[in-house]
């Protein structure tokens, strides 16, 4: 069920000075959110900034009523979104698009780079729920760079990569060693930049694993009426807002 509801900021949580973590708290109950779900935000007080910014859902708290996302400051829209007031009311359309599929798997590994691993800390807490094993690989340019593994930890093991070699394994995400050697999940979740997701989306079609990926395509609506976020898939042209962003691999046209 789709809401449009008020929230007021409650606070930030500072990761660096591009990326943070907003949680708003509303008076409202709020729906079943699942892993890969998003909202759409609108900016307040900013008439330069027409659009909502649709922004993955982190986390939720029923009890409490609250809702973080992790944001990355990117353009006008993030950077304002930063630099609310404690109190200040902002407005949301969520939940929005599909989700995670999360089956009778046994061993499933994790791919997020970027601000790609948002939807990872709920579909982690999901996966332990159901009891299956979990490895989250996080891949980031700089140990600057790398978030949330704390958080990640909770809920499964957590390897790295950085591209400079200054946390985990040096590299990309694909160069790390659990893509060598036995690979031993049934299933891969992915969300991050288009190049990384196509890798490690070419890898798990290789060795016959199934693999679901979060697209990050631009959105304006949230709706599927603007449709200015389409990708191809093997079944014609989909809205990605309105029947994503989470699909399998192996449906789409990359």
């Amino acid at each position: 069920m789709k809401k449009v509801q008020d929230f007021k900021v409650l606070g930030y949580r500072r990761l660096n000075k591009d990326n943070y973590i907003l949680t708003l708290i509303g008076e409202e109950d709020i729906p079943r959110i699942w892993p890969g779900n998003f909202a759409e935000i609108k900016v307040p007080d900013s008439p330069d900034v027409f659009l909502r910014r649709p922004i993955s859902v982190l986390d939720a708290d029923y009890e409490k009523k609250t809702i973080s996302f992790y944001i990355k400051a990117v353009g006008k829209g993030t950077l304002k979104l930063g630099r609310l007031s404690v109190g200040q009311k902002v407005n949301i359309v969520y939940p929005l698009g599909n989700h995670f599929v999360v089956g009778q798997q046994q061993k499933v590994l994790i791919v997020g780079g970027g601000s790609g691993i948002a939807p990872f800390i709920s579909l982690g807490r999901e996966l332990k729920s159901r009891n299956i094993d979990t490895t989250f690989l996080i891949g980031a340019r700089t140990k600057e760079d790398v978030f949330l593994t704390g958080e990640f930890a909770r809920y499964g093991r957590v390897e790295l990569t950085t591209e400079d070699g200054s946390m985990g394994e040096k590299g990309l995400v694909t160069d790390h060693k659990v893509f060598s050697g036995t690979f031993d999940f049934d299933k891969v979740y992915t969300c991050g930049p288009d190049p990384m997701m196509k890798a490690v989306a070419k890898i798990a079609g290789a060795k016959g694993v199934d693999c679901e990926a979060s697209l990050e395509n631009m959105m304006a609506c949230g709706i599927g009426a603007c449709l200015c976020c389409v990708s191809p898939t093997k079944e014609g042209n989909k809205l990605v807002c309105a029947e994503g962003p989470v699909f399998n691999t192996k449906d789409l046209l990359w």
